[in-house]
């Protein structure tokens, strides 16, 4: 498995390559828009196309795109709804431009309403983004923590997404961390295998294009979304281990989103799981 974290595009934006190398990643994660803003990020094109010569030596592979954390494609607010889905095109036209295989992102919230209310709201706005895209990009769903009315804590709502859009086009990452939270018991073998086996019958092991290795700060199921570092969490270096060499997935990416916490960096829990890959 290849092994990397989600790296800083603050300006210059093509540095953020030499950041990843700096800190040993093998693959990385980015954001092409800031996080919490809806207008989008004006990149300048000498800074992408330094960032595709300067990855064209260094090779850190894949990259995924990561949206911004405001998208809610069952957002009632028309505005909101309509942000959403131009936000994720253009995080797609920028991956493309970048080298990138495609943008990761959060689907929404419910906010109060039945998962089945708000499926063909999710599914329409999927196919326009997925219309309006370069045939090279996938549009990547991420699963969830479960807290409050979040969508994708349960595999069976991300295949429901999948099946009504009907496209290669549409991934999925899994985050250890959320599914942990969601009630999927990753830390025994035999847990991790039964995660994997739900996840295969409902989406298909064959959608999984990346892994966002968290540990998790919250107990099994607790449906809080809190990250740890490597090791510093209910999952454990133990199971990491299996998780990075499993069958499975060992030939995906894995990209650490962790906090930092005691003095840690991203290094040092690169470095742990990398010590762990056999």
């Amino acid at each position: 498995m290849k092994i990397g974290a989600h790296v800083s595009t603050r300006e210059p934006f093509s540095e953020a390559v030499n950041r990843a190398a700096d800190i040993g990643c093998e693959c990385m994660q980015i954001f092409c828009n800031a996080p919490q803003r809806w207008n989008p990020t004006v990149i300048r094109k000498e800074e992408l196309d330094n960032f595709k010569e300067l990855n064209s030596g260094i090779k850190i592979l894949p990259i995924v795109v990561h949206g911004i954390y405001l998208i809610n494609l069952a957002s009632d607010n028309p505005f909101y709804y309509e942000a959403s889905v131009q936000s994720l095109i253009d995080d797609m036209k920028k991956s493309e431009k970048l080298g990138g295989i495609g943008v990761n992102f959060h689907v929404g919230s419910t906010k109060g309403k039945s998962f089945s209310e708000v499926l063909t709201k999710i599914t329409s706005a999927i196919k326009n983004i997925l219309a309006a895209t370069p045939e090279s990009q996938a549009l990547i769903l991420e699963n969830s923590a479960g807290a409050g009315n979040i969508i994708g804590d349960k595999f069976e709502e991300l295949a429901q997404i999948i099946k009504a859009v009907g496209s290669d086009r549409l991934k999925v990452t899994l985050d250890t961390a959320h599914a942990y939270a969601s009630g999927y018991n990753l830390v025994t073998t035999g847990g991790l295998e039964d995660t994997l086996g739900i996840f295969d019958k409902t989406i298909g092991l064959g959608r999984l294009v990346c892994l966002h290795l968290n540990d998790s700060a919250v107990p099994l199921g607790s449906l809080r979304d809190r990250h740890a570092d490597i090791g510093d969490g209910y999952i454990g270096k133990d199971a990491f281990k299996n998780i990075i060499n499993h069958k499975l997935l060992k030939e995906l990416p894995g990209i650490i989103e962790t906090p930092g916490n005691k003095g840690k960096t991203d290094i040092d829990s690169i470095k742990i799981l990398k010590e762990l890959r056999k």
